[in-house]
């Protein structure tokens, strides 16, 4: 059983007050305060300080706060696995990145569980930064991220190697070339994710290995809704730098163009992640051939025409 004052903690965190917090946990103010004082007995720390009339985690207590997730989260998996134990079904949640949304492996996935009656995925979405946050808390079970950053943490199997690409518009006055040089872009509005995902940082560390900086360029939008971008670039509001695997059904159906960039190489690994103790690990390995089979076969990212 997860001990109630941990739920405590993380009301109070999230509200910044006790009286919001009792009302979420249908406790009164005066238990949940009784919680957060045993805490701080408990563990010999002050756990809030009041800042502008809201209680704010201390350095210790963002300490046991981190904790408190990853407690209640193993808790939340115990008892999920034990009541798929009786079921005889593996019910998993899988971390994705936006440019993995957006390309085969929410494909592959929904495959999969079409093969396998007895396992059921649930998918979530964050950058991978988070993912990898979410992985260490227990609040995932695997993730499939962009790049692959050394961490004894983690365990990595490779699905599938990508490229970044300039993706721009049918009309767009670049699209019948066959590549495009760095001083094409100079001279085009581009429209990029967020700085915090993994396209733009390799595209961002990419420039900077021929000397060049993110700030030489006309950036207008920065989003983080892949979707939203290919559309844009459809309506020819810009161009941007996305991963080709993310484009391929727009691609197939010649609503958008994709052309390389002379001089600037941005390969990228798509790696499953796991924690060293996952219990399913040849699950991963599933996944993997089914991804691998349906590419072959053409059938991943293959839309309806």
């Amino acid at each position: 059983m997860v001990d109630p004052k941990l739920l405590s903690l993380l009301e109070v965190s999230e509200t910044g007050n006790f009286t919001r917090a009792a009302e979420r946990l249908s406790l009164s103010q005066p238990a949940v305060s009784q919680h957060i004082r045993a805490l701080e007995q408990e563990l010999g720390v002050r756990m809030f300080d009041r800042v502008n009339n809201a209680l704010r985690p201390t350095h210790e207590g963002e300490i046991v706060i981190k904790y408190a997730k990853r407690m209640i989260a193993l808790y939340r998996s115990l008892r999920g696995e034990l009541d798929d134990e009786k079921l005889q079904i593996a019910s998993l949640t899988v971390g994705i990145t936006h440019t993995a949304e957006s390309n085969a492996i929410a494909e592959t996935l929904a495959r999969y569980v079409e093969m396998h009656e007895s396992v059921s995925i649930k998918v979530v979405t964050a950058s991978v930064d988070k993912l990898r946050r979410m992985l260490k808390n227990y609040e995932i079970d695997f993730a499939v991220i962009d790049g692959k950053k050394p961490d004894p943490d983690f365990r990595y199997l490779m699905l599938d190697t990508d490229s970044l690409v300039l993706i721009v518009s049918p009309s767009h006055r670049l699209a019948k070339r066959n590549t495009v040089s760095v001083n094409d872009l100079r001279k085009e509005k581009l429209i990029l994710r967020l700085p915090n995902s993994s396209t733009r940082k390799l595209f961002t560390s990419s420039l900077e290995c021929l000397g060049l900086s993110l700030r030489e360029f006309n950036v207008v939008l920065e989003m983080d809704s892949i979707a939203t971008i290919k559309d844009l670039i459809r309506r020819n509001f810009g161009v941007s730098v996305l991963a080709r695997s993310a484009c391929m059904d727009e691609l197939s159906k010649h609503k958008i163009v994709a052309l390389p960039i002379e001089n600037l190489p941005m390969m990228m690994e798509t790696n499953l992640v796991c924690l060293p103790d996952f219990d399913h690990p040849e699950l991963l390995s599933d996944i993997v051939s089914c991804y691998n089979e349906s590419r072959n076969s053409g059938a991943v990212g293959k839309g309806a025409e």
